[in-house]
């Protein structure tokens, strides 16, 4: 006879082995798969670029209704495809009139102040807004940024002169005053001077920089020219040069108060039969450089050869420079 220890040990040892695996060993959770890394997309923004061009023809008046098929846009010698076009554009204007006040420009000083205001009477459409500025031994906003014509006529009168002419300050005030407005304005400054800089903190390189990343167009109105280089400040005046054809202005030089105002008329008709030209770069230009410009119109135009087209010759993009 079989002890009973013995049979009760063999009645574990097959109730052990009968018992399933996974009683056991309890299973592992099982982790779920990680789904596929997508890759980040990255998104890229191409800014739309602004150019606007006045079209002149041989005697200097400006050339209306070209139609879009006219112009040939490039970038770094890349043709672009126009995007935006628009003849006589309607974009408003914010406009910087600046008059220089200084000792060297007193004896014009009144028939300057006569031709501006006519020039402001003529000049602001209730859409456009303009700010004037006086030069003497520091830059003085006299009115802010208005359509408000009796108002800037005030501020014309306020101009007192004398001391020195510090104009590359005036053209860095005036470019980053301008920056500061809507982007989707026209940006102009209106410069009235002999072009006798002595005073400024800025150079040459600051203000053209300034202007240029302002996206402003200079118009140099070049007082008391004289036939011979005495009295002249040459250098000045080739450097206001410089700094107004590469926005795409255009220098004046009057003999008189008469002529004075016939420039202000033409400025004006300008600004108001200028082509708005825009497009979106391609191929997409780094980040921190200067891109130049060039806008021709197609020699099929009758005459083109004889065209003289201002632009600004470049801009640069944004991030560091």
């Amino acid at each position: 006879m079989k002890h009973p220890t013995h049979v009760a040990c063999c009645l574990l040892a097959l109730l052990w082995i009968a018992t399933p695996v996974s009683a056991q060993a309890p299973k592992r959770p099982v982790e779920p798969r990680p789904a596929p890394q997508q890759e980040p997309r990255i998104k890229v923004e191409v800014s739309l670029v602004n150019v606007i061009v006045s079209v002149l023809d041989a005697s200097g008046r400006p050339v209306p209704d070209l139609p879009r098929e006219a112009f040939e846009l490039y970038e770094e010698g890349v043709k672009q495809k126009l995007e935006v076009f628009e003849a006589e554009t309607q974009q408003p204007l914010d406009l910087a009139l600046m008059i220089d006040a200084s000792l060297s420009t007193l004896k014009e000083l009144a028939f300057e102040r006569e031709a501006a205001a006519r020039f402001i009477r003529q000049i602001v459409q209730p859409h456009d807004r303009l700010a004037v500025f006086e030069i003497a031994d520091v830059v003085t906003q006299l009115a802010e940024f208005s359509s408000d014509v009796l108002r800037l006529e005030e501020a014309l009168r306020g101009i007192e002169g004398g001391g020195g002419a510090p104009l590359y300050d005036a053209l860095v005030l005036s470019s980053q005053t301008l920056e500061k407005r809507p982007p989707s304005r026209r940006r102009v400054i209106v410069l009235v001077t002999d072009a006798g800089e002595t005073t400024s903190h800025a150079k040459f390189e600051d203000a053209r920089q300034a202007a240029l990343a302002a996206g402003t167009m200079l118009y140099t109105i070049l007082i008391r020219p004289v036939k011979s280089e005495g009295g002249r400040n040459t250098a000045g005046e080739h450097a206001l040069i410089t700094i107004t054809e590469v926005t795409g202005g255009s220098v004046y030089s009057p003999n008189d108060a008469a002529e004075l105002q016939s420039i202000f008329d033409r400025i004006d008709r300008e600004l108001r039969t200028q082509y708005r030209l825009a497009y979106y770069p391609t191929p997409r230009p780094p980040a921190g450089t200067f891109r130049r410009v060039e806008v021709r119109v197609n020699s099929a135009v009758p005459a083109s050869g004889r065209f003289t087209i201002h632009h600004r010759k470049g801009y640069f993009t944004a991030g560091e420079m």
